[in-house]
């Protein structure tokens, strides 16, 4: 379990997050969603510490994230898988070293050990066999799932995900929430995804946060969101849900 408490950001004069107080549970698809510029992205950056809170507390399983120093804070790290927007693979490096690359950064484990890891995390994304292939000869979504396979890697507690279905067509974005889905479940891991895709938040969002301003304005399930009168929320689902049927008719 993650918890946020009054969490506020500032740069310079501008308050980003104001007063956030959340709960995110594990196995479930905890959602972050919003507008551009809603504050987000920052939330998520604040909440596994790539940005430092003006004030406020992270809580990993109750212990305090926030007021730890970096050595601290590796033992929590460790157990964290991220999938970035872009996926964030190294093109130099082939689709096996890329999952390898957290395992030989973190563990003790042997060549051979890793090789197996590899070999089952590809396995678990419907990846077999491409270990040797580099990110330039994967599809876009075959990067997402590579991107996946190398964050459970490490076997990870807590999983954040940063728009999983950016640039990919609509068939293999719902294969990709179904993937991060499935891992949810079956490994009972606490997921934190930010996206603005409504097709992800209504089939998967088992929890779902709603930025506006900077400011938590709404908290439900998928099955909560189609019937909440919140006036913000529905403009911005409804115009998602508009923009997408139109780019459908193009």
């Amino acid at each position: 379990m993650i918890e946020v408490k009054s969490i506020y950001k500032t740069f310079g004069r501008n308050e980003v997050l104001k007063d956030i107080n959340a709960v995110f549970k594990p196995g479930k698809n905890n959602l972050i969603i919003g507008s551009s510029g809603s504050g987000k992205t920052t939330l998520l950056k604040c909440i596994v510490g790539l940005h430092e809170p003006t004030s406020g507390e992270v809580l990993y399983d109750d212990v305090n994230f926030t007021k730890m120093h970096f050595e601290g804070r590796v033992p929590i790290r460790k157990q964290i898988g991220m999938l970035f927007q872009n996926s964030a693979l190294f093109d130099s490096m082939t689709v096996e070293e890329n999952i390898i690359f957290p395992l030989n950064l973190f563990t003790d484990m042997s060549n051979s050990e890793k090789h197996d890891r590899a070999n089952f995390c590809l396995k678990r994304v419907n990846l077999e066999g491409t270990n040797k292939l580099y990110p330039s000869e994967l599809s876009g979504g075959m990067k997402k799932r590579v991107g996946i396979a190398r964050a459970i890697s490490m076997q990870p507690k807590y999983l954040f995900v940063d728009e999983p279905n950016s640039g990919l067509d609509p068939k293999t974005a719902i294969l990709i929430d179904e993937l991060i889905s499935e891992l949810t479940e079956e490994y009972q891991t606490t997921t934190v995804i930010v996206t603005h895709d409504m097709n992800s938040v209504m089939g998967i969002g088992d929890h779902i946060i709603f930025l506006n301003d900077g400011q938590k304005w709404w908290e439900g399930t998928n099955h909560e969101i189609a019937h909440t009168n919140n006036k913000e929320l529905n403009s911005f689902v409804f115009a998602s849900k508009f923009m997408q049927a139109a780019r459908e008719k193009l």
